[in-house]
């Protein structure tokens, strides 16, 4: 990996790693999940979700295209975190669980996606780099709708699963 030394580097670093957040996601997480609830709400929000999620890859290479610059994903130690919990507990926990280990992981994705977007948008509009402004300002209020259709759900299922296994 090149030295950051400059505010566009860790700019530049800190795209990389978001789109290998979305990259994962589309590709691999959101997929796994989708095929392993059993919650029909949610699995519809995660449905959504994924198409919404392409399209957030896709603004992040139009945003390192706004700067000149080759697309490329740097791995996200963070997001590998989250993945690994998600994997350990379910690992760990009931199959009647499954939907409120689901929902939990969802939700700490999206707060880590809506902090990398906020730091991202900041960045940006420092630089001067209105078009990246836009770009990342539609994929975060995309993942703050996200995350409160996540939390809905969380809140009912946890409320159900909780009276069905009292």
């Amino acid at each position: 990996m090149a030295e950051i030394t400059t505010p566009r580097d860790l700019f530049l670093h800190e795209l990389g790693d978001i789109m290998y957040v979305e990259r994962a996601l589309s590709t691999e997480v959101l997929p796994k999940l989708i095929s392993e609830v059993t919650d029909e709400e949610f699995r519809g929000t995660l449905e959504e979700h994924l198409e919404q999620t392409k399209g957030h890859l896709a603004n992040v290479e139009r945003v390192f295209q706004e700067l000149g610059e080759t697309p490329h994903a740097e791995r996200c130690i963070g997001f590998e975190g989250i993945k690994a919990e998600h994997d350990k507990l379910r690992g760990e926990a009931s199959s009647q669980l499954v939907d409120s280990i689901d929902l939990g992981a969802a939700a700490r994705t999206e707060c880590y996606e809506i902090a990398a977007y906020e730091g991202l948008r900041r960045m940006a509009k420092a630089m001067g780099e209105d078009k990246a402004v836009t770009l990342l300002d539609r994929n975060l209020e995309e993942e703050k709708d996200a995350l409160k259709l996540v939390e809905k759900h969380a809140t009912r299922v946890s409320k159900e699963s909780a009276q069905a296994l009292a």
